[in-house]
């Protein structure tokens, strides 16, 4: 079975030429990037098994978030002033001038689009000699829930799995759940975050495809007050990318 990892909030990135769009000062930036950022995702993840596709955002979700619906009316966060693009901070407070229609079109244009094409031909050439493929959302969580989440509960286990009624069977669940669980990681099931993307040419249309969002929470590889890793993030990686393995080596592992 193939892998694809699609890692889309890992960049600090915020484009010298957007800059002027956010109200806010460079601190300021830099604690909401601190907040809002998969920190290290990119290094957790990529390259996680020999012929596996990474297809890694290259920009900040507060420039544009590839994880939302294009359309706001299609999407839910939308309604906390974080869809596609964002105008609220995570405190739920302003985070970038009103952008002209244009300036929306030049940021879909550049950033989202190409990037969901990027996936779209990744999954594409996985199952094109009719072979299935997995594709891992990858993500971290902050330990404790920010202002703007839906799900603000106070207990947040380790690992939060996250599938789609479609493209994620009962066995990647339950195989998924029981291998972390067995690497000594508390687990749970599309909570606080749930759901698992595919490319929309694929949704529940093509079962060749499967999906799986793994959320790791942030404390368990970096310091999430100064967004640097911790001691033993090595140690981590190599328990996640076992899993990992695992995981990819199906139902008969």
């Amino acid at each position: 079975m193939k892998v694809v990892c699609h890692i889309p909030h890992a960049s600090l990135t915020v484009p010298d030429d957007m800059r002027e769009q956010f109200f806010l000062s460079d601190e300021e930036l830099w604690v909401e990037l601190k907040l809002m950022t998969d920190h290290f995702t990119d290094e957790l993840f990529s390259e996680v098994l020999a012929g596996a596709t990474d297809v890694i955002f290259p920009v900040s979700r507060l420039v544009v978030d590839p994880e939302r619906f294009e359309d706001d009316v299609d999407e839910p966060m939308a309604s906390v002033g974080m869809g596609v693009i964002y105008e609220q901070t995570s405190a739920k407070a302003p985070l970038r001038r009103e952008i002209s229609s244009i300036e929306r079109k030049q940021l879909i244009d550049s950033y989202y689009r190409p990037h969901h094409d990027r996936l779209t031909k990744a999954v594409r050439e996985a199952v094109h000699n009719g072979e299935q493929c997995l594709v891992l959302d990858c993500h971290s969580f902050p330990s404790k829930a920010l202002p703007y989440e839906l799900d603000n509960s106070l207990d947040r286990l380790e690992i939060c799995l996250g599938t789609d009624e479609f493209h994620t069977p009962d066995w990647i669940t339950d195989l998924a759940a029981r291998t972390f669980q067995d690497a000594g990681f508390s687990v749970a099931i599309n909570e606080p975050f749930a759901g698992a993307l595919v490319p929309s040419v694929c949704y529940q249309s093509d079962d060749r495809v499967l999906a799986l969002m793994i959320e790791l929470r942030r404390d368990l590889y970096m310091d999430e007050a100064t967004g640097e890793k911790t001691a033993d993030f090595l140690e981590f990686r190599q328990k996640l990318r076992a899993c990992i393995g695992k995981i990819a080596s199906g139902p008969n592992f």
